[in-house]
């Protein structure tokens, strides 16, 4: 009996043992997850502040670029000037501060480049002071049938924007129960019935939000914003315009006329030459993270550059 007793009390210790040392190598490797998460975050962390610090300094370049605009290029803004080129993918590496592992890729790239925001037309101008504007609204029905769309579109349009901008201070009840907000994005239009992605998808090139003071240039608008800016255009017309340009560029809304006789300017066409709104796009890859933004850049001729917003991915 005495035996027996002794080989209980021995598995029992076994087991008892066993369990415990389970239990020892659960709570260490659980302290070494645990550790490994938070030096991941840590890692995490660092990648996106370090991405921060390289948009800025992407954005800070585009600013410069920007400022250093002078002769022609102060007059008039051309697709052929130095803001056009683009950024081709710069390695990075050598610039940023990391411990490096032994037979380690680590990748670090920056590209991206600026287009001319005053190229797309401002749907802003759709209507101000709670009033829609009808000569603009005849110069975007023009644009969108020119992008096979629906023209019956602009008046909705118009709508939103002159309810989201009324010619008298709105009561504060009155803005939060029904008065829509003002038009920030492209995307905001999906909040109009009727609108689709795929209307967005398509408008996206040819349409911006700016400043109402932003009028399309006629040296680097699109075709299609081109020929409903023009009366009796056509966008194949427009084509040849925008082709003939490359060459001679106009150097004021009434040279344009006269660079292409037989064209016309709809009524109170939002038109100029140069340009103060500036997107400027930039792809950042930094090891396992990826940043994509663009950033609205304000460019006063003669004056410092502002960015409005940016906008990531």
């Amino acid at each position: 009996m005495a035996r027996r007793q002794l080989a209980r009390q021995q598995g029992v210790a076994v087991i008892t043992a066993l369990l415990l040392t389970t239990l020892a190598v659960t709570i260490v490797a659980s302290l070494f997850w645990q550790q490994q998460v938070q030096v991941r975050s840590m890692e995490n962390q660092r990648l996106h502040l370090q991405t921060k610090w390289i948009l800025r300094g992407a954005l800070e370049l585009s600013s410069l670029i920007l400022k250093s605009r002078t002769g022609q290029a102060a007059q008039i803004t051309t697709l052929d000037q130095v803001w056009t080129t683009p950024l081709a993918e710069t390695r990075l590496d050598q610039y940023i501060e990391r411990e490096r592992v032994q037979n380690e890729v680590f990748d670090a790239t920056l590209s991206g480049g600026m287009s001319d925001a005053t190229a797309r037309y401002n749907l802003t101008l759709l209507a101000a002071n709670g009033v829609r504007d009808p000569d603009q609204e005849a110069i975007f029905k023009r644009l969108l049938s020119n992008l096979q769309l629906d023209p019956a579109l602009a008046v909705k349009i118009a709508q939103m924007v002159a309810s989201a901008n009324p010619a008298a201070p709105v009561p504060p009840a009155r803005v939060a129960s029904n008065v829509p907000m003002g038009l920030v994005q492209v995307d905001d239009l999906l909040a109009i019935s009727g609108i689709t992605k795929d209307t967005v998808d398509r408008l996206r090139e040819f349409v911006i939000v700016l400043p109402a003071t932003a009028q399309v240039n006629l040296n680097t608008a699109s075709a299609e914003v081109l020929s409903a800016l023009l009366q009796n255009c056509s966008v194949s017309q427009a084509r040849a315009i925008v082709e003939k340009r490359k060459q001679v560029p106009a150097l004021s809304p009434a040279n344009f006329t006269v660079l292409n006789q037989g064209m016309t300017f709809m009524a109170n066409a939002p038109v100029d030459v140069k340009s103060s709104y500036f997107l400027a796009r930039s792809r950042i890859r930094l090891d396992r993270a990826a940043l994509d933004a663009e950033s609205l850049i304000e460019s006063n001729l003669g004056s410092q550059t502002t960015v409005l917003w940016t906008r990531q991915n």
